[in-house]
């Protein structure tokens, strides 16, 4: 069972929306239903979900508006977009936004329990970790912000300045998706010239010094034509 989370599932096709629900309740989750932006706004501020399942194409407005004011409201519930949409600038768009995650449709349950389930781990750890935490541990790579150093294993891993900053950041929100946009913003600013090699660059160097299998990553996987995203335990 699943402790008594709350999901809200904000769906207006109602043959999809029974699927979910009934596959969550299944699985020990309690469900509240939206079918409309207005509706969803309002269960999201009187329920208090742990977690919610969000459509785009809801018929009174774009969800993509509800993304950006759920996490200003409770930016500690994870908010997973399920969408028909494909395009790779829709998911960057509402990843940008602060979804935690996009799933497209048509989506296999199995795989939207496991979004829910890593969602869900994640709003946990962060709730218990303190707001400034010294020390990131990801698997055997351990990521000190307070001395600065980095180790893997035993080994210790010499990172430049910026090669640091970005690694701690994925650590910081490991397990989320990082748009490309977003990592420049904060490593190098919002008007860097050349930000997308300078990124790639980068995130090559660490790669190297981390003596990762690009085949079979251990610590940071690359979310194609999106961004990237450090692995969790």
């Amino acid at each position: 069972m699943n402790s008594g989370k709350t999901i809200l599932v904000v769906e207006d096709e109602a043959s999809i929306s029974n699927f979910i629900c009934s596959a969550l309740e299944v699985n020990g989750y309690g469900v509240v239903k939206a079918a409309s932006a207005g509706e969803a706004r309002s269960l999201f501020l009187n329920r208090r979900p742990d977690a919610v399942l969000l459509d785009l194409g809801l018929p009174d407005e774009d969800g993509m508006g509800l993304i950006g004011q759920m996490q200003e409201w409770a930016e500690d519930v994870p908010v997973i977009v399920v969408s028909a949409r494909e395009r790779e600038a829709e998911k960057v768009k509402a990843l940008d936004e602060g979804a935690e995650d996009y799933i497209t449709k048509p989506f296999g349950i199995s795989e939207l329990l496991a979004r829910v389930r890593r969602a869900l781990r994640r709003a946990e750890r962060q709730s218990r970790e303190p707001a400034a935490a010294e020390v990131i541990q990801v698997k055997d790579l351990v990521i000190d912000l307070e001395r600065h150093t980095v180790t893997v294993g035993e080994r210790p891993v010499h990172f430049t300045q910026n090669e640091f900053k970005l690694l701690a950041l994925l650590g910081k929100y490991r397990g989320k998706v990082l748009t490309y946009d977003f990592i420049i913003k904060e490593i190098w600013g919002a008007y860097a010239a050349n930000g997308n090699q300078t990124l790639r660059v980068n995130m090559a160097n660490i790669r190297k010094k981390l003596q990762e299998d690009p085949v079979m990553p251990r610590y940071v996987l690359t979310e194609l034509g999106v961004g990237y995203r450090m692995l969790e335990d």
